[in-house]
């Protein structure tokens, strides 16, 4: 078998790219608090997932997957931090205070860039993910030079899509348009951090 990088590349754009906790969370930040904001996110999301990759690629994620402890840990912490996220949305939506850019810091950018890495660390779908990933599209034959470049391109891949994000989302319209919405927005980044947090807690792995 050989390694079919453009498919493999498409299944990583599509897990990447469609809507879920983390693109959710680069976008809420880069209108809620800017640019730099959001591209510390990102940062710290492209940093995840470059983690779990690496990790899949040497054979983690099925040790994960065969202990079941290892992942239970990982998808307990993962449904924990979309609820804290969900109840920092809720409070936001409920108190409506006015948006307010925080001034950029190498604190601030560190918090940033450590919420993005946390929620991509703890997310258990990106175990399922990248296990898969790495035990269907890649031969266990598999040259180091070229394992190497699988990791490199879905990392780059990565990388482009999740900034794309924060770059779009810090757009003026966006961030007018959180503006005038932001209580709207904040409830519905409640509802599906809550959503994502209650569905991970009741999701059956087989």
């Amino acid at each position: 078998m050989d390694i079919n990088l453009p498919l493999i590349l498409l299944a990583a754009l599509l897990a990447g790219g469609s809507p879920g906790p983390a693109t959710l969370t680069i976008a809420g930040t880069s209108m809620a608090s800017g640019r730099r904001a959001g591209l510390a996110v990102a940062s710290g999301v492209t940093t995840g997932s470059f983690v779990w990759s690496v990790s899949a690629a040497f054979g983690l994620g099925a040790i994960m997957l065969a202990n079941a402890w290892l992942f239970e840990i990982v998808r307990y912490a993962g449904a924990a931090y979309l609820g804290w996220l969900a109840v920092k949305s809720a409070r936001a939506a409920w108190l409506g205070a006015a948006l307010k850019v925080p001034p950029v810091s190498p604190r601030s950018m560190r918090g940033h860039y450590a919420k993005g890495l946390g929620l991509h660390l703890t997310n258990p779908k990106a175990v399922l993910f990248f296990g898969a990933l790495y035990s269907v599209g890649v031969p266990p034959d598999t040259p180091a030079t070229a394992l190497l470049i699988v990791i490199l391109s879905v990392g780059a891949q990565s990388f482009i899509v999740f900034h794309g994000y924060a770059f779009i989302f810090s757009s003026a319209p966006m961030m007018r348009a959180y503006t005038r919405a932001k209580r709207l927005f904040e409830a519905a980044f409640a509802l599906f951090f809550g959503a994502a947090a209650l569905r991970i807690l009741t999701a059956r792995v087989v």
